[in-house]
């Protein structure tokens, strides 16, 4: 499970102030979350005013290696 930024993102880094793990930074099109360092706490989605971050379950692909 991890949070992502989307598409959405216009970089008016409300996010990084508000990241307490420091996950967030600045990308050159959009800022990005490291999943490494981010505790998955929600902050950063409940403070963004455009609604760009959100919360992704980790999907395994499931297929066959022939």
């Amino acid at each position: 499970m991890a949070y992502r930024i989307t598409s959405g993102c216009v970089q008016c880094n409300v996010c990084i102030p508000g990241c307490e793990s420091n996950a967030i930074s600045q990308g050159s099109d959009q800022n990005t979350i490291d999943p490494a360092l981010c505790v998955n706490c929600g902050v950063c989605a409940a403070n963004c005013p455009f609604e760009a971050i959100v919360f992704e379950e980790e999907s395994v692909a499931v297929g066959s290696q022939d």
